[in-house]
């Protein structure tokens, strides 16, 4: 892009004042993937034993024109006595003039591999859709060659993977996306760092503090290539099966500095997180992001919210809730 071009969207200097930020943009970020485990691993499908549904928005740099705005919706259940999962998703993720869209079929198989003890290998596969949209683009000259005309788009194949352990008090999971489809990126210029091949791993545990309390500790690490490696810190605490409340702190560090550019800064921020059930049904969920350093008067909020009812017929409960 020439200098001679401005932009609409404050939002899209970004671009051109953090080096490397686009060639290291990633996939949608949450805060409450701790809820809803589809969002970073394929394997999770189905764990809940019950189907359950759960929309997500999340408004990023609140006030800032252009800044990132997220909507998901995912589906899940189980199926032959819980031996197997299905869940579909789809994510419409905007910055500035980039609409990045996805749309995936999930299944996981478990397996039993002890008393209270399982294992998931799940699969997901469907589209991924990248758009830029030039009005978003305001020229100084009209007659500028290197502005496009037109929405661009591309529409490529994806395919995810994830393995998923659990217990009724720990899990663990590894899952890798974006397997396929940067090729055909690739041939289009468009999104090339968006569709690397992102890595997850999480772990997270529960622990009983007194008949009414609980308490689940959880971490998550991302990988990607040309981008620091991040993680996440969970504290969160359950209160009478009702009210779930805690914390999350997110970071990064240059753990593969061969594949880091030598101007990237470290990153860190706080979330407070809180979900009720509404009714044993449903589930209402809000996290506050505030970012502590880079850009923070103008990113310091981003809000997320989300709405969560489980499918299972009337009169049947659970024996042993999922609360991971």
């Amino acid at each position: 892009m020439r200098q001679n071009t401005l932009l609409k969207y404050p939002v899209l200097l970004l671009f051109l004042v953090l080096p490397g930020w686009v060639k290291a943009q990633q996939l949608p970020q949450y805060s409450q993937y701790i809820f809803n485990g589809l969002h970073v691993n394929p394997g999770y499908a189905g764990y809940k034993n019950v189907g359950y549904i759960q929309s997500t928005y999340r408004s990023q740099w609140t006030n800032f024109p252009g800044a990132p705005k997220t909507v998901s919706v995912t589906a899940d259940f189980s199926a032959n006595e819980g031996t197997m999962g299905f869940g579909v998703s789809f994510v419409d993720d905007r910055i500035g003039p980039n609409v990045n869209s996805s749309g995936l079929l999930t299944y996981a198989y478990r397996l039993r591999t002890g008393d209270r003890s399982f294992l998931s290998l799940g699969l997901s596969g469907g589209f991924s859709r990248y758009g830029l949209d030039p009005s978003q683009f305001v020229p100084n000259d009209s007659s500028d060659p290197t502005i496009p005309v037109g929405n661009l788009n591309v529409t490529i194949p994806n395919l995810n993977s994830g393995l998923f352990f659990h217990t009724d008090r720990f899990y663990a999971g590894f899952s890798a996306y974006n397997l396929v489809g940067k090729q055909a990126a690739a041939k289009q210029d468009v999104a090339l760092g968006y569709h690397d091949i992102h890595y997850f791993l999480t772990a997270g545990a529960l622990f009983d503090l007194s008949k009414q309390v609980q308490f689940k500790p959880s971490v998550l690490v991302k990988q990607v290539k040309g981008s620091p490696t991040n993680y996440d810190l969970n504290a969160m605490f359950l209160v009478n099966e009702r009210i779930w409340f805690g914390g999350s702190y997110r970071a990064n560090a240059l753990v593969f500095e061969n594949f880091i550019q030598e101007d990237l800064e470290t990153r860190n921020a706080l979330a407070a997180i809180v979900e009720i059930f509404v009714t044993p049904e449903l589930r209402v969920g809000y996290a506050y992001d505030h970012n502590l350093n880079v850009l923070n008067n103008y990113r310091n909020n981003s809000h997320e919210i989300s709405l969560g009812l489980y499918l299972r017929p009337k009169n049947i409960v659970m024996k042993n809730p999922r609360w991971f």
